[in-house]
């Protein structure tokens, strides 16, 4: 897109933002200006799609569609046994659990029934699925879905997230760090995993988490960890990331930006009537920056919308710093002897590809896979990819049996000799 599309398109955000806070003061009014164009700029490459959509579709039959994709979907629809932990500053994060399926335990143990004597039966592997920004424990419905009573397995949403508690420390105004979202992610494995070995996936700033857990507790990955899986994340520079837009537009975002939005932070309740407001905008938005597909499943695009839009633009704005501030790249040798898996899509305009390609070169034993026509939430966009590299995985690690096989969209069988 041109830049002279994205002066339309910031032109248009502006008026949205500045009619939402027509009667708030005249600060405010010029704050939301700003945040009209830096929004603007990033909405650029999904102006045109929006405009056309506005001329041939009437707005209410856009509301309907939207409601009829809601109820159609069962994306997100999956939910385990709830548990609660709690991390050091006392914020409430909330995880589920899947437990193994008792009938699939004897073809993990192997054919010969084994008799232990004078101790427990060693506990299962467990698989920590860590979410990314503005998402929640959800995102990985294919993948939960798929694995499913094949292996014991743990999603939990950080914090401020989905169902998890407004962050504690961030109400007394501290910043947000990914330091802090590893210690959490120790917080619920000693609640949900306190035993046993574990393999840990995350995408995007789950990623950062599983980093920043081994950069802080490397003996838990030397002790416990198996394996671990990294999803359209980085270890760092995420500063020079330019998110698909021209120079010009790429810098008048990284000026104005973070004092923007701890402005919108501050008049949450004023903003989130403007988001409303514009939601065709910011659907367009979330699209281009989650799929690159053309024929992605409108109702997992809309799951993923409604993912984001649940994330309210105060937590938006406290978190946005913390990635800046992101350089975990020393912490990736505690996985360096391990099985590891780094995927990425070819087109993701958050996490680039060579953010990954420079996480692999750092762990050469890993495998790295690069999926075309695939954007940053490739797990949602090319389940099966995802899936079948994390089944993989998983089988290399000893945590499912080798012959399970996991098949379309979430369907997993155990296959049985001929």
């Amino acid at each position: 897109m041109s830049e002279s599309s994205a002066e339309v398109v910031a032109n248009a955000a502006t008026a949205a933002v500045a009619a939402s806070a027509a009667g708030a003061a005249g600060g405010w009014r010029r704050a939301t200006g700003i945040a009209g164009v830096a929004i603007g700029v990033v909405a650029a490459g999904a102006a045109a799609g929006v405009a056309l959509e506005r001329m041939t579709v009437g707005r209410g039959m856009r509301q309907k569609a939207r409601l009829a994709l809601d109820s159609a979907g069962p994306y997100g629809s999956l939910r385990g046994m709830p548990g609660k932990a709690f991390a050091d500053d006392g914020t409430e994060l909330y995880y589920e659990v899947d437990d193994l399926d008792p009938e699939a335990a004897p073809a993990a143990i192997g054919p010969r029934r084994r008799r232990l004597f004078g101790r427990k039966a060693p506990a299962p592997v467990t698989v920590v699925f860590s979410h990314g920004y503005c998402l929640s424990q959800d995102s990985w419905h294919f993948q939960r879905a798929a694995l499913r009573g094949v292996v014991r397995t743990v999603h939990w949403d950080q914090r401020s997230h989905g169902r998890s508690g407004r962050g504690v420390a961030q109400g007394r105004d501290e910043p947000v760090t990914i330091e802090q979202l590893g210690r959490d992610l120790k917080a619920v494995i000693d609640a949900a995993a306190p035993e046993g070995p574990i393999v840990l996936v995350g995408h995007s700033m789950g990623g950062m988490t599983v980093m920043a857990l081994a950069d802080q507790y490397p003996e838990l990955v030397r002790e416990r960890v198996v394996g671990v899986a990294f999803v359209g994340t980085s270890s760092g520079r995420l500063g020079e990331v330019n998110y698909g837009l021209p120079v010009a537009g790429v810098n008048a975002v990284r000026r104005v930006l973070p004092g923007v939005l701890k402005v919108m932070g501050q008049r949450a309740e004023l903003v989130e009537k403007g988001r409303r407001a514009t939601a065709d905008l910011f659907a367009g938005v979330i699209k281009r920056y989650s799929f690159a597909s053309r024929d992605v499943d409108p109702a997992v695009a809309r799951f993923a919308e409604r993912m984001i839009e649940s994330t309210p633009i105060d937590v938006v704005a406290e978190y946005y710093p913390a990635f800046n501030d992101h350089d975990k790249t020393e912490a990736l040798a505690h996985f360096a002897d391990m099985p590891v898996l780094v995927l990425a899509g070819v087109q993701d305009l958050v996490t680039p590809s060579e953010h990954s390609e420079a996480i692999a070169d750092l762990l050469p034993d890993a495998e790295l896979v690069l999926v075309p026509d695939a954007g940053h939430l490739v797990m949602l966009e090319h389940p099966e990819v995802v899936t079948d590299r994390l089944a993989d995985l998983l089988t290399r690690t000893g945590a499912v049996p080798a012959g399970a096989t996991v098949k379309g969209y979430g369907s997993t069988s155990t296959a049985q000799p001929g």
